[in-house]
């Protein structure tokens, strides 16, 4: 899935860092998850995880991966391939009203707008529909819930009218939106590593939880995350929000993030760094971010062990946008701190 600020090309450089620079890590927090790309690297790779986000899409990525620790069996379902079936659903054996196909409906040209063609929008709704019924009616569990939620929300992407995010959609239709949407199976690490999945505020969730290491990847600019991927929150949460403007936008005032926010970044930085029950603290930023470097590593040094902090500037093709700042000299940096134990 592309994702603002997607971590997949540095995920390389983190591990290595974890390697060089700890002793005995067995379990990893990422309460800033997004997307899930580093947590479910993590678990592969046998750590214990921790994983969060604010966005409940978000979170239906994590739960649907990095919190699945056993194999999938589908047993009540009696349907011996759950994902062909799903994609294989029409309007016909569904007995389904069209009126209540709120995707068809909404983000559809049948009510104005591109975000995907009207066969797709219909299927994304027959899908998510029967997936909800089948857990309603305990055909499948939570793990199986989250699990072909997942393989929902990963597929959409594929087929969605947009350059990259869901803050405007195009006004023809790009190649991409024409194909017919399509489920696959999501690939799951099934090993001896446990792992969680919360949908809570970091800086909440960072008070409650230990973890040898804390891996943070917070929201450096002032973009607001919910506006570029409202689609997909409605899609996760299907729960038939108001919605306005040309895009179709939901409330989002419950989860709007402090870290986009020039006034009050600083202080929310602080206090996850002083409320993070770890050893070891990786935070990943980038040199556009609110924070300045001088910041990031004032607060660092006041809660970790003396000389600790370390520092390494990345160079890599981050993900864009075509509304993106084309700065050429923008770096990836990745922070490093043994902390202080009180």
């Amino acid at each position: 899935m592309r994702f603002i600020g997607g971590k997949t090309l540095i995920i390389p450089y983190i591990i290595e860092l974890i390697k060089e620079k700890t002793i005995d890590v067995k379990s990893i927090s990422d309460v800033f998850a997004g997307s899930g790309v580093v947590s479910r690297e993590f678990k592969n790779l046998g750590y214990d995880v921790i994983s969060n986000d604010l966005m409940y899409f978000s979170y239906v990525l994590l739960r649907g991966t990095v919190g699945i620790n056993s194999k999938l069996e589908f047993k009540n379902l009696n349907i011996s391939n759950p994902i062909e079936h799903l994609n294989n659903l029409n309007l016909e054996n569904m007995n389904l009203d069209l009126e209540n196909c709120f995707i068809y409906q909404n983000f559809s040209p049948k009510g104005g707008r591109m975000y995907f063609t009207e066969e797709n929008a219909l299927k994304i709704d027959l899908i998510r529909v029967q997936i909800e019924n089948w857990y309603n009616d305990s055909l499948i569990n939570e793990d199986e819930y989250f699990y072909l939620l997942t393989c929902l929300i990963e597929a959409v992407p594929f087929v969605s009218n947009i350059t990259g995010v869901y803050g405007a959609y195009l006004k023809y239709w790009d190649k991409r939106a024409l194909n017919n949407l399509e489920l696959k199976n999501v690939d799951l690490s099934i090993n001896n590593s446990v792992g969680q999945a919360y949908n809570e505020d970091s800086n909440k969730l960072i008070e409650n939880i230990k973890t040898d290491l804390a891996y943070f990847d917070p929201p450096y600019n002032q973009r607001q995350y919910l506006p570029n991927y409202h689609v997909l929150e409605t899609i996760a949460k299907y729960d038939s929000p108001k919605i306005k403007g040309v895009t179709g936008l939901r409330d989002y005032s419950e989860q709007k993030s402090d870290y986009c926010r020039k006034d009050s970044v600083f202080n929310a930085f602080e206090d996850l760094i002083k409320n993070t029950n770890s050893r070891y603290i990786l935070l990943s930023y980038n040199t556009e971010g609110l924070l300045s470097h001088d910041e990031i590593i004032s607060i660092l040094e006041k809660y970790g062990k003396k000389n600790t902090v370390n520092y390494k500037f990345i160079d890599y093709k981050r993900y864009k946008n075509a509304q993106t700042n084309k700065n050429k000299n923008l770096k990836e940096v990745l922070y490093f701190v043994e902390k202080e134990q009180i």
